[in-house]
């Protein structure tokens, strides 16, 4: 069982691979900002730079990361995860485990939509397939939660990593609602944009080292 830590380190590896390849294997500073970014982060962690090279090393240890290390005298040691090939999963698969690790329980709808950009897929039925297979086996690694009151639909957590309780959201307004929504969609992918350019130039700051 992994960590709380851990997962956010794996998951954030995952989501660099498939969303910014040119700027992948990531360095720990790289790693560092994508573990304590404020968008699709739930929750939002301020880790230390001590704190996340340590689990590195623990991930390595469990053989999910691999280290890379500067070929000449220049550069930064960087990392790599390889959890997709000591788990045996597919991209779709790993996709979903990536915004599980991420973003904690949620929906097959909400799945599908956030991991667009690691996996498409076709529909939220596909997504259920996937996380049925997942559930299954000696070692299952998702589990379908009971849907609770006030909830649209049931709700899908990932048995792979410790993860703090989850606390459903409040309910909002109705009033108004779709319009705040909207802003409030706008803002996060400007903050997400924000957050890759800042991996990107973290990158090119590795490189001046």
């Amino acid at each position: 069982m992994l960590t709380t830590i851990e997962a956010r380190v794996l998951g954030c590896l995952l989501e660099k691979e498939r969303t910014v390849p040119e700027q992948y294997p990531l360095s720990l500073n790289a790693t560092l900002l994508a573990c304590n970014q404020s968008t699709a982060r739930e929750p939002v962690m301020a880790l230390s730079e001590r704190e996340v090279e340590q689990t590195l090393t623990s991930l390595k240890s469990q053989g999910l990361v691999r280290f890379v290390h500067p070929t000449s005298g220049r550069g930064v040691t960087k990392y790599r995860q390889v959890a997709d090939e000591r788990w045996g999963l597919e991209p779709d698969a790993m996709a979903l485990l990536c915004v599980l690790f991420l973003r904690g329980p949620q929906t097959a709808a909400e799945l599908r939509s956030r991991a667009e950009r690691l996996h498409g897929f076709d529909s939220v039925e596909g997504v259920e397939r996937v996380l049925a297979s997942l559930s299954r086996g000696d070692e299952p690694r998702t589990e379908r939660l009971e849907r609770q009151a006030g909830q649209s639909a049931a709700r899908w957590r990932q048995l792979v990593a410790d993860e703090p309780e989850y606390v459903p959201p409040a309910v909002a307004r109705v009033e108004g609602g779709a319009g705040r929504a909207s802003v409030q969609s706008e803002l996060d992918a400007l903050r997400s944009r924000v957050e890759e350019l800042e991996t990107r130039l973290a990158a090119l700051e590795d490189l001046l080292r």
